[in-house]
């Protein structure tokens, strides 16, 4: 039989009635806080003669910014010197993350091995660059790429096309051309078609109990998807390479040295405390799971693949999660180091324009919106990961 339907009961007697008044009387009383603070705040700036409001964010900057990943001039608007601060957060962040999480994963990895000098190497990785301040490892990072770094007349050239120096790093890139559309067309498809193929081996896999191959196939999908986009965009294969001339070196892509410190030292900084994360979400699973492996012939590859990573993601990704959001916020450091972030572009246009107020409200607002975003994202994912009840 079906229960019988709730019914709500508007009355002063109903928890839940009073609960929502409750609710509603501390919204209230928070609008009625802010707004207050609002007020005063703006009748005070109004009696010393302080300008307010956003308006200046049209009028031109009246300065350059020395890394861009957009297009930017001093005569362009301080709402485009803010896109362009985020861009270059964003830049250091999301290679940040993905740096640190592949280190991080395999130290914690290592801190689990059988291998006494590699077990040792992850644990003394792991106390050393956690226990120094962030802030410090950027000041060491920023001295070896500035000062023991040879000058640019005397890069180094570890790789072909890659030049390495005081002014910063040097590397190749493809040359776009309309061709190029073809190979990013084929590459959307061929995700599409990994990821229906992924979703067809997990099927599979409830429904029988056998797991098909799954990355190397989704892996010849998307580079063969790929490759024939490439051949149908006519197969353009130029390459802008920096090439080194008596004094300087000059083409191809370059990135400074203030962005290679603040993601070296957000990369190794992390990754120590994400190893750590990864090291007790495997050692959270329980025992029996190892034992079951080693009775059904696993190697130890095979059985911290398909057996205990995936159990243990569980454990991992809550404070993965945290450690996401520190990374973001610990960007904010770059300025120590003269790279222009947002933290940066902020400080800036509060000098030239005053207006503290309205430039560090847009600043948090950015930070907030980063942190709202990496925090859905992931709990997205932790969902899909999380244990599924009946």
């Amino acid at each position: 039989m079906r229960p019988p339907p709730k019914t709500r009961r508007w009355s002063w007697r109903s928890q839940e009635f009073r609960g929502v008044v409750y609710q509603v009387l501390a919204l209230l009383l928070l609008a009625a806080a802010v707004g207050y603070l609002l007020h005063n705040t703006l009748q005070n700036m109004r009696g010393r003669g302080i300008q307010s409001g956003f308006g200046f964010f049209l009028e031109p900057s009246g300065f350059s910014i020395g890394e861009t990943l957009l297009p930017f001039d001093s005569a362009d608007s301080y709402a485009r010197a803010y896109a362009v601060g985020l861009s270059n957060t964003l830049r250091v962040s999301i290679v940040g993350i993905l740096g640190a999480t592949l280190l991080g994963t395999l130290v914690g990895i290592g801190r689990l091995s059988r291998n006494l000098l590699v077990r040792q190497l992850c644990g003394a990785y792991v106390e050393l660059f956690r226990s120094v301040p962030l802030l410090l490892q950027l000041f060491i990072w920023y001295f070896v790429l500035t000062e023991l770094l040879p000058p640019i007349d005397e890069a180094l050239h570890p790789l072909p096309g890659v030049w390495l120096s005081k002014n910063g790093l040097q590397f190749p890139i493809p040359l776009w051309a309309p061709g190029h559309w073809g190979t990013l067309a084929g590459l959307a498809l061929g995700s599409v078609a990994a990821w229906a193929w992924a979703r067809r081996a997990r099927a599979r896999f409830h429904a029988s109990g056998r797991r098909p191959p799954l990355l190397l196939p989704a892996l010849a999908l998307l580079v063969g998807a790929g490759l024939l986009g490439w051949v149908a965009g006519g197969m353009p294969a130029g390459l802008d390479m920096p090439e080194k001339t008596a004094i300087t070196v000059v083409d191809g892509a370059a990135v400074t040295p203030e962005y290679l410190t603040v993601l070296l030292g957000l990369v190794i900084y992390t990754a120590s405390y994400i190893a750590e994360i990864v090291r007790a979400g495997i050692q959270a699973v329980p025992y029996g799971q190892h034992e079951a492996s080693a009775a059904l012939g696993l190697a130890r590859a095979q059985e911290l693949r398909l057996v205990q990573l995936p159990q243990a993601l569980r454990v991992i990704i809550p404070p993965l999660t945290s450690q996401y959001l520190n990374l973001i916020k610990n960007s904010s450091l770059a300025v120590a180091v003269g790279y222009p972030d947002l933290v940066s572009i902020t400080a800036t246009a509060l000098n030239q324009t005053g207006r503290a107020l309205e430039c560090i409200a847009v600043m948090m607002a950015c930070y907030l919106t980063l942190s709202l975003l990496t925090s859905l994202l992931m709990n997205l994912y932790n969902r899909r990961a999380r244990i599924k009840e009946r």
